[in-house]
């Protein structure tokens, strides 16, 4: 539901106001770390990436902190009515946000790229998510088709905004009404359609999750089959981020990327440190015969789900070259999405080993896995660590 409201006349009005061109407006905000500016906005990953503050829809304060990888929103004041449009779309992108276009590495800009391309079957993007204990709010992309081959990058998209919510909290739903169900990378999503002068189709996520890992066409095929676009239209941008209608501090984009030439890339398992929640250390960590040690800590909750991070470290004098770590969910909890490791459960016992690029830990070394789960967050079971 991201209508993009800041239109240019808008920002030729801001940037007239403060004495400044639009280009020098956006050289003052990407400058500061910390984006407190409406449109304030920040390269990222060598300017292959944009982060954007985006406070569309009120004029509380909302402040994002701008890591290396992503943003987390520390300060969202105000409130938005949960039957209308959310407070704003703090978001990372690829391409081009009306006249603002990210410049390594890509192929949207400044034309898009029409989905009739061999190009188009080939992008790809991956995101990693934390969220906090409250708030109402989605987590989602927003993907942006135009009809025709646009001729400037101020043009509003006329075509489709194609949304993927992983994640949503409180009495909201998206644009129009639900028309069907899809199964999509791995996953079962409820498909609602409506219209904002283009049409707008959201893939809400029947099991909330954290990350995600999928290629635009698999969406767009489905899109497509349903008459609501065609492989005509030229996509434009690719953006992740929130929509929060209450609240909303503590949400973080740990990472976010873009590939274009037909390589899944993989959720960052480093997440940008967040004051909400605070991580919670589970009991002192066994270790195993082969010196290592395991500890978990849950780096965020929501109604139905968490997500959990284990840090493994060879704590003898001897190269591992593998490793696994076990250990009981107390409660019936199951893993939804793992990543930097290779999971098995059966019943309450889960066991994760290493994955073939991090099995290797020389003395006093570590490594970090994480994942997604089912249910509620499961306070401190016993982790043990094996290796060899």
């Amino acid at each position: 539901m991201n209508r993009r409201s800041r239109t240019v006349a808008l920002v030729a009005l801001l940037c007239s106001l403060l004495g400044m061109s639009g280009v020098a407006a956006a050289q003052v905000a990407s400058a500061a770390p910390v984006l407190c500016d409406q449109w304030g906005s920040a390269p990222i990953q060598g300017g292959r990436y944009t982060v954007m503050n985006n406070r569309w829809g009120t004029s509380a304060t909302q402040c994002i902190d701008v890591s290396s990888t992503g943003f987390t929103v520390t300060q969202a004041d105000g409130s938005a009515a949960t039957n209308g449009a959310p407070k704003s779309y703090p978001a990372a992108y690829y391409g081009c946000h009306y006249s603002s276009c990210t410049t390594n590495g890509n192929i949207l800009s400044p034309n898009g790229l029409q989905a009739s391309d061999p190009r188009f079957a080939t992008v790809s993007t991956s995101v990693s998510m934390t969220y906090p204990s409250s708030g109402t709010y989605d987590a989602a992309y927003d993907i942006w088709f135009h009809r025709s081959r646009p001729t400037t990058t101020t043009q509003q998209n006329d075509g489709a905004e194609l949304m993927v919510w992983l994640n949503h909290a409180g009495p909201i739903q998206p644009i129009g009404s639900k028309i069907g169900t899809a199964t999509i990378a791995g996953a079962t999503w409820d498909v609602w359609s409506g219209n904002s002068g283009w049409n707008v189709i959201s893939y809400v996520r029947q099991q909330p999750n954290a990350s995600a890992t999928f290629l635009v066409n698999d969406f767009w095929k489905d899109v497509v089959s349903r008459g609501l676009g065609s492989t005509s239209w030229y996509l434009t941008s690719i953006q992740a981020g929130f929509e929060p209608w209450v609240g909303g501090a503590g949400l973080t984009l740990n990472s976010f990327s873009v590939t274009t030439d037909g390589t899944q890339p993989t959720p960052t398992s480093t997440p940008t440190p967040t004051p909400t929640p605070t991580p919670t250390p589970t009991a002192t960590p066994t270790s195993g015969p082969a010196g290592c040690t395991a500890t978990l800590a849950v780096t965020g909750s929501w109604q139905g789900g968490f997500q959990g991070a284990v840090t493994v470290k060879n704590t003898g004098s001897a190269m591992l070259s593998r490793w696994s770590v076990g250990w009981a969910f107390p409660s019936g909890q199951t893993i939804n999405n793992l990543w930097n490791g290779v999971a098995s459960q059966s019943g309450s016992q889960v066991t994760v080993a290493n994955a073939p690029y991090n099995g290797l830990l020389g003395a006093g070394a570590s490594t970090t896995f994480g994942f997604v789960g089912n249910g509620s967050a499961p306070g401190s079971p016993a982790l043990t660590c094996t290796g060899s």
